[in-house]
């Protein structure tokens, strides 16, 4: 064979490698289809950071030789949280023992959180006789960053408990007690030595470093210098898990991306965000808010879209189910924020589980589920017609 036919045919074999490569390989996702990625705006630094909480969060499965236990609800943090996304039914966790803001009665019998698995040799916790309990869905993680950073101040905007204007609806704060290793805001108003809890259904978690050291010590029994007593003895032990990697995932958590809606220009998506403020829903959904300064640049004083006011709201008896967190009464739910609504089945297995407990199995039926300070929207939802309904529908899939 001569090296011009030998040259010719090489040649020919890296391109048919190429298309074959080619046919085999799949584009990435649309940013708008996923739940996970890092905010824009972050440095070489940080990114390098948010990798390594990245793989603590999605990679890291605890055993028994890392730390696992004796109790706990789940071996991983994405075991709740598949694509960042929200939960399913199969990971809902269950919280009982507080029935008004005087605080939880139970805590010597494992509360606020039920561990429903145990080591061999151990008994997995029941619910106490006379506790109360509440289901709560994991919820999606993304865009939390944004939450933390908007001030105490502006959060109180938007409150108004004795419901001055008239309307029916009288948010409020959740004045809770804080840890001591957590680090006070700037920007923190205090109430009585309480400060504005913002994360979690009732609103009752500080900032996204309680978040995480509760999720390790609370659903994994992973003992870290934050959350350092044992699940089960109560008893003070050492750290099964480096601040460093507490850190690295709270960072992760401060840093993913906001959803990013879809089809925004699309005539019945538009027309559906109209429908939903003139029906009054965005008087708790708020469509937008604005961060204050934050150390993490790529965070401060941005607008965005997560449609929450981070108050609590009675929802009415229908989602009362008699258990509470800091200062919230048993009938009151913080506003979950919209954002990545429409993507929620795609981490729920094809299907929607919705409110706190995942009991609504849709969109439409979540807001005829609401009450309290709701009603009347809810009301002004029944009274749209088939077509305004429909174009709501898509708008709120839309986000």
């Amino acid at each position: 064979m001569s090296r011009k036919f030998f040259i010719t045919g090489l040649v020919a074999c890296f391109v048919a490698v190429g298309v074959s490569c080619e046919k085999l390989m799949t584009t990435a996702p649309a940013k708008d289809e996923t739940l996970d990625g890092p905010i824009e705006g972050l440095s070489q630094e940080q990114n390098a950071i948010f990798l390594r909480g990245d793989k603590a969060f999605n990679n890291d499965i605890f055993t028994t030789a890392t730390g696992l236990g004796p109790l706990f609800v789940a071996t991983s943090c994405s075991t709740c949280h598949a694509g960042d996304g929200k939960g399913h039914p199969f990971t809902t966790l269950t919280r009982f023992g507080q029935t008004d803001s005087t605080g939880n009665k139970f805590l010597y019998a494992g509360g606020p959180q039920l561990q429903n698995c145990a080591m061999p040799g151990f008994l997995p916790e029941q619910i106490p006789a006379g506790a109360t309990f509440s289901s709560f869905t994991p919820p999606a993680n993304t865009g939390l960053g944004l939450l933390d950073a908007v001030s105490d101040a502006t959060i109180l905007e938007y409150a108004d408990e004795n419901d001055a204007d008239g309307d029916g609806i009288s948010g409020r704060a959740n004045w809770i007690s804080i840890p001591q290793y957590v680090q006070i805001r700037n920007s923190a108003i205090a109430n009585n030595g309480k400060y504005i809890g913002r994360f979690g259904k009732k609103a009752a978690v500080y900032d996204l470093l309680q978040q995480t050291a509760n999720a390790y010590n609370q659903d994994m029994g992973i003992n870290s210098s934050y959350e350092h007593f044992d699940t089960y003895s109560g008893l003070e032990v050492d750290p099964e898990v480096p601040n460093r990697t507490v850190l690295d995932v709270q960072f992760y958590l401060r840093t993913l991306k906001a959803p990013v809606q879809r089809n925004q220009t699309d005539p019945d998506v538009v027309s559906g965000k109209q429908i939903f403020i003139d029906i009054n829903c965005g008087k708790c959904h708020r469509p937008s808010m604005t961060t204050g300064n934050s150390i993490i640049s790529a965070l401060s004083n941005k607008t965005f879209s997560p449609y929450t006011d981070l108050l609590l709201h009675d929802m009415g008896n229908g989602l009362n189910d008699g258990y509470t967190e800091g200062s919230a009464r048993t009938s009151e739910w913080r506003t979950p924020p919209l954002w990545g609504l429409g993507l929620s089945k795609k981490s729920q297995g094809g299907n929607y589980f919705l409110l706190h407990d995942g009991r609504a199995k849709s969109i439409e039926e979540a807001i005829l589920l609401h009450g309290g300070e709701a009603q009347q929207s809810k009301t002004n939802f029944q009274q749209l017609s088939s077509e305004d309904k429909g174009r709501l529908m898509k708008f709120l899939e839309s986000l």
